[in-house]
């Protein structure tokens, strides 16, 4: 896997931090709960891919579902960081896939074991192409659509997110030092469904200055 990043030469992914629970139709779907604080977790990036390639499913799960999310891209050195200067550290912003393994997931859950198998197999972190980020761009008002086989399964709008980007990046900053080349995936609206061998899918991001179109199989 090459971890640079196409737009950016030079520059190579770091960490890629996901952030579940970040919409309330979502966690309605899901049968969760609303916490406090962003549910933080993390993808390998061996998961990453782009536009044009391929999601494998793995032989371990029978039920892999997709959730398109904004997704930022870090720009500088960021740590305790408060959020009226949050967005300073964005450098750029894509439309994303988190692919996830929900049986495995739901497995997990019940036995209060951690995520990151369900969630972080090779090819479970789709990426479209990054957009610089201006103080123009704002964060809390950007579609997210998805669809499977030209039929729309998610559309949503980041203005309904229950932590902000900039409470997001905040938040992660006091917890990690964040760097130049980490990726942060902010949470899924509604609409959550299963991706199969042979299906197609394509995500949006605000009037197309990102997209991304995947394969399954």
């Amino acid at each position: 896997m090459d971890f640079n990043i196409p737009e950016y030469p030079g520059l190579q992914f770091g960490s890629i931090y996901c952030i579940g629970r970040n919409y309330a139709k979502h966690i309605e779907e899901m049968k969760s709960e609303v916490t406090e604080d962003p549910v933080v977790f993390l993808k390998p990036r061996s998961s990453i891919i782009f536009d044009g390639g391929t999601v494998r499913i793995p032989k371990q799960s029978n039920n892999v579902h997709h959730e398109v999310e904004l997704v930022l891209l870090i720009g500088s050195i960021t740590r305790n960081v408060e959020p009226g200067n949050a967005a300073h550290s964005i450098k750029a912003i894509s439309a994303g896939i988190d692919i996830t393994a929900r049986d495995l997931q739901s497995d997990a859950k019940k036995n209060g074991l951690p995520w990151t198998l369900s969630k972080g197999f090779d090819s479970f972190a789709p990426l479209g192409n990054f957009v610089n980020y201006t103080p123009d761009i704002h964060l809390g008002d950007l579609d997210i659509s998805v669809k499977v086989n030209g039929a729309t399964r998610q559309a949503g709008n980041t203005s309904h997110m229950l932590f902000s980007c900039e409470r997001i990046i905040s938040y992660l900053s006091k917890q990690f030092t964040l760097y130049p080349g980490d990726l942060i995936f902010t949470g899924t609206p509604e609409g959550v469904s299963p991706i199969l061998p042979g299906d197609t899918v394509q995500a949006s991001l605000q009037n197309n200055i990102s997209t991304l179109t995947i394969h399954v199989e």
